[in-house]
């Protein structure tokens, strides 16, 4: 009977390559300037109002000066890497080696590639100036909920969290009002760590505005 891998004796070795992730990662993109990173669904097509919304919204925000971050992936992250790239803004694709392959969109123009989903999410964060979140299924619901988590909880220091699409996010607000405020699961001033836009004007003036208060 073959014996079973014992794991443990791989994990000294683990921690260089989760080491080197994070060297290179922070290296890469300490040099990259503003930035916003974008998420949603990978699933999302071409012709979908969301992914439309995705492209003007990152093509304005890199005509103003911001760099785009997405998940290297379709979707979304397509979209809004091409509206980066369209608006003539550094379109970086932080690209993650899953068993089930996902190729990066042909819209990147700065490509990292990640073995650890958390040496990634730390990128996603440490280099944004706000989080910008369309509609997705669990991983934009992991992104979107780690971030409000790392505010409330002081962790990190706090910076526009954006949920783009009232007609999409609002059961999930109506959900949170009822099952988490009315029941003191979270305390009012919780539901202002994040807020909703439906247009790219809108997303942009939120971060202008949110940036302009702190001088």
């Amino acid at each position: 009977m073959p014996k079973a891998y014992d794991f443990t004796k791989d994990d000294p070795w683990r921690i260089f390559r989760i080491i080197s992730e994070f060297v290179d990662g922070f290296d890469e993109l300490s040099r990259i300037g503003p930035a916003v990173t974008v998420f949603g669904s990978s699933k999302t097509r071409p012709r979908d109002k969301y992914y439309l919304l995705a492209e003007k919204t990152t093509e304005l925000l890199s005509q103003n000066g911001y760099s785009v971050i997405t998940g290297a992936g379709s979707g979304i992250m397509e979209a809004a890497n091409k509206g980066a790239k369209k608006g003539k803004g550094l379109s970086i694709g932080l690209n993650i080696q899953v068993p089930i392959v996902q190729k990066p969109n042909r819209f990147i123009t700065k490509l990292m590639d990640f073995r650890y989903f958390f040496c990634r999410k730390v990128m996603f964060v440490k280099y944004a100036k706000a989080f910008v979140i369309f509609p997705g299924g669990f991983g934009t619901m992991d992104e979107f909920f780690e971030s409000i988590t790392l505010i409330q909880t002081q962790r990190i220091e706090r910076f526009p969290v954006i949920l783009v699409g009232s007609e999409y996010w609002k059961g999930l607000i109506d959900w949170m009002k009822k099952a988490m405020l009315e029941k003191g699961r979270i305390e009012k001033g919780d539901l202002g760590i994040f807020c909703i836009a439906d247009t790219p004007e809108e997303i942009l003036k939120n971060i202008k505005v949110f940036y302009s208060n702190l001088t």
